[in-house]
């Protein structure tokens, strides 16, 4: 028997076409059957009917035949009426045999007795003629009325027949019906049966594709199904580790690049802090400004590639999640104590809103990602502004906003805001320009526990949404 998981998709699906078509086939061809069955039935019902009143017709005429030579016998005596007679009673007799089938058998003496008396009758000296003529007459009176009680019991045979046949046949339209509502059934069950078995490799494949676009790339891909189900899903995991060997290799480059600049980068920093401390010597006002601005974009670097270095490394803790069920107002509120000095600075008013809420997440890769909203929404906000979080529920999502009465972002940065260290044109006066990572790394975050963030276009300040599911 060959195995089901040698079998292609199309070739099951084909399978299943079959089946159902086979079914309805049957329940069809037996159906049909049945109808030419009934329908021979019927029209031997119709001609057996037919022949049977036409046989009892037939007898009455030759009853007649025998009486009207019977009475001249009688009368004339001549042998050649005589024989008329025993011809026509040889041919009753014949019709009546063909008729004792659905006749009772002792309607069937008593016709064949009735005759016998009137053959005795016919028989007997001239003198008697007129007596016998008479009983004649009443002999064949009785005989017309065993002629019609024949008729009778052959027109209820015929109409017990039809009636036996019309049970038969509505007997066979209710099996046939029930039979109908069955395969129809059985049609339904084979069909979701088979849609479901089906369709759950194409469910896997489905999680394992968004898995990739997610960048879970720890999770094997593993699909059962049809062969050329089975072939896609080996493909998609050689796509996996394919991927992640290039996460591998970026996240390698990226720490050597980094530790490669670090090492000069800090002899420059040496070499410009002795050069301010004018250790060679006395500088001129215009040697100072330029180790000013040496040291001020030496810093610039320096932090730079500590940005880098810590988005690498937030893109790649992003999958390794330590959840549990987490108080998120009193996370809000750690955050808040945690950077209580920068707002206090600024006199900000920080308010937390909304229901107390509970979300099964990893506190400390979701505070990094509130964090950096928070310090965002600080560091754009004027002097005295306020800054507001709501926490709220929608479906089984958690929905938490967090606004600023800053400048907002400007309509052309909306689209690129969460690219990694993309920096908009609307900045702080007299604050350093960022380096465009911290939005990203709250991106990594929130995907990284199955949710989204957004900016929403509500202004005049900036106005940021997470959405956490199943919370």
């Amino acid at each position: 028997m060959v195995s089901l998981h040698r079998i292609s998709f199309r070739q099951l699906l084909l399978v299943a076409f079959l089946l159902i078509a086979a079914l309805l086939a049957a329940v069809s061809l037996r159906g049909l059957v049945t109808l030419e069955r009934l329908m021979a039935q019927a029209r031997q019902s119709s001609e057996t009917s037919m022949r049977l009143a036409a046989e009892a017709q037939t007898l009455m005429d030759h009853s007649v035949t025998m009486e009207r030579a019977a009475r001249q016998y009688v009368v004339l005596e001549d042998r050649a009426l005589w024989q008329r007679y025993e011809d026509a009673a040889r041919e009753a007799e014949q019709v009546l045999a063909r008729l004792a089938p659905d006749l009772p058998p002792e309607q069937v003496q008593n016709w064949r007795q009735r005759v016998e008396q009137i053959g005795r009758q016919m028989q007997g000296p001239r003198a008697t003629a007129r007596v016998r003529e008479q009983a004649l007459i009443a002999a064949f009176r009785e005989l017309a009325d065993h002629n019609a009680t024949i008729a009778l019991q052959i027109r209820r045979s015929t109409e017990e027949r039809t009636r036996r046949l019309q049970d038969e046949l509505e007997a066979s339209r209710l099996a046939f019906g029930r039979q109908v509502l069955i395969a129809i059934a059985a049609a339904v069950v084979l069909a979701l049966a088979f849609g479901l078995w089906l369709a759950r490799p194409f469910k896997r494949l489905e999680r394992a594709i968004v898995g990739l676009g997610e960048n879970r790339l720890d999770q094997p891909i593993d699909i059962r199904g049809p062969t050329d189900v089975r072939q896609l899903g080996r493909r998609l995991e050689w796509l996996r580790l394919r991927l992640a060997e290039l996460d591998a290799d970026k996240a390698r480059f990226l720490r050597h690049v980094s530790h490669e600049l670090k090492t000069p980068l800090a002899a420059m920093r040496e070499g410009v802090a002795l050069l301010e401390d004018e250790v060679a010597g006395p500088l001129t006002a215009n040697q100072k400004e330029v180790v000013r601005i040496l040291r001020e974009n030496t810093a610039r670097l320096q932090g730079q590639i500590e940005d880098l270095l810590r988005f690498n490394a937030a893109a790649f803790e992003a999958r390794r999640l330590q959840r549990r069920r987490v108080d998120l107002t009193a996370l809000i509120q750690r955050l808040l104590d945690e950077q209580k000095l920068q707002w206090q600075a600024k006199q900000l008013q920080v308010r937390v809103e909304g229901d107390p809420a509970w979300a099964d997440v990893d506190p400390d890769k979701l505070g990094i990602a509130l964090g950096n909203l928070l310090s965002n929404a600080i560091r754009f906000s004027p002097a005295g502004g306020t800054v507001e979080w709501r926490l709220s529920h929608l479906g089984d999502r958690l929905i938490i906003d967090i606004t600023d009465e800053g400048p907002g972002v400007a309509p052309a940065d909306r689209e690129r805001v969460f690219e990694p260290f993309y920096r908009g044109e609307r900045q702080p006066e007299g604050a350093a320009r960022g380096t465009g990572v911290g939005l990203s790394i709250v991106q990594e975050y929130v995907a990284a526990h199955g949710g989204r963030v957004q900016l929403l276009p509500e202004g005049p300040g900036a106005h940021f949404r997470i959405e956490l599911p199943h919370a």
